[in-house]
């Protein structure tokens, strides 16, 4: 049986045994997820595997043995947060929007209500002005890809393939794929899949709001021993791949004074000019993003290297220019 196998089965059974009445082997085999079944017999050594690390206990209760975790220990002891501390925990908990709806953010809410809890009056007071400070900008919600999500973490812990019916908006067209599920990246308000796709024959992303249905089969991969993630995904803009090209682009003094303290990309270079325009130079990929994030930029920015991205550009605000 595969590790990652029975560590998240581990931690289902952990999170059905936080509840205050406990759980019988049967309603423990129940709450698993299908593709974390097992025997009766499994179940008891995961228990007693448990048993190593957690005050874990059982009582009859109307003829019947339950599980629970010891009385003042399903919650982890008091941890000794400033008011500071615990305010600035307060202030990211928007940060968090996008997975609102998942088990994930389900949990970072119980963490925040209890901080709102242990601050004072005047605490929240202090908190609801500096809100008044920081906001959120626009991002995707996944409250209806809640399961999607449960299921990709479990593949990826497991390293099973998944099938899944994914819309490509390039194509506008459903199709089915088989990915070996690799990570889920979080990048400008939207989650993504890296994974290797068998129909293309690469790794691929694949925008997880985009994934129609999903199922984890029983095939295992194994992740190529010379895949680098950080080296994967550290070319593209965003989120789009494509052939890295090196880019030159010059910002006039206007433009400048705003994106010169921005972090574009991790491979930019950048270089003061007279008059104070700027310079920048990028290791990215040749991509339509590439190409409407220059355009966004506007009238302020030129694309000095190389040509064809140049051309791309031209090309695409003469169409948006268009009449009909």
């Amino acid at each position: 049986m595969p590790r990652n196998d029975q560590v998240t089965r581990q931690w289902w059974l952990l999170r059905k045994l936080e509840g205050s009445r406990g759980a019988t082997l049967q309603e423990l085999a129940a709450s698993l997820p299908a593709d974390c079944s097992c025997h009766i017999r499994t179940l008891r050594r995961d228990l007693a595997a448990l048993e190593v690390c957690f005050p874990l206990y059982t009582e009859r209760v109307e003829g019947q043995t339950r599980w629970r975790l010891m009385e003042g220990y399903r919650n982890v002891p008091a941890l000794a947060f400033s008011a500071t501390e615990l305010m600035a925990l307060l202030l990211t908990k928007d940060l968090l929007k996008p997975l609102d709806g998942t088990h994930i953010k389900d949990s970072l809410d119980a963490v925040f209500n209890k901080a709102v809890a242990a601050l004072p009056s005047e605490g929240m007071a202090y908190i609801r002005q500096m809100q008044g400070y920081f906001s959120v900008g626009p991002h995707k919600i996944y409250r209806d890809h809640k399961e999607t999500i449960e299921q990709l973490t479990r593949a990826i812990a497991q390293h099973r393939t998944v099938q899944m019916r994914y819309y490509s908006a390039s194509r506008d067209a459903t199709s089915r794929r088989d990915v070996d599920p690799y990570h889920i990246w979080y990048a400008l308000g939207a989650l993504y899949l890296v994974g290797n796709c068998h129909l293309r024959r690469e790794v691929r992303l694949f925008a997880v709001d985009r994934i129609r249905s999903l199922t984890i089969t029983n095939k295992p991969y194994q992740m190529p021993l010379g895949f680098d993630l950080e080296a994967y995904l550290k070319d593209g803009l965003v989120a789009m791949r494509g052939e890295p090209i090196e880019v030159e682009l010059l910002f006039d003094r206007q433009t400048a004074a705003w994106a010169k303290d921005r972090e574009w990309h991790p491979s930019q270079q950048v270089t003061m000019l007279k008059e104070g325009r700027m310079k920048l130079r990028l290791h990215v990929a040749d991509t339509r993003e590439l190409v409407g994030w220059i355009l966004n930029i506007g009238a302020g920015v030129r694309v000095l290297k190389p040509d064809s991205l140049r051309d791309k550009v031209q090309e695409e605000a003469r169409l948006i220019s268009a009449s009909d």
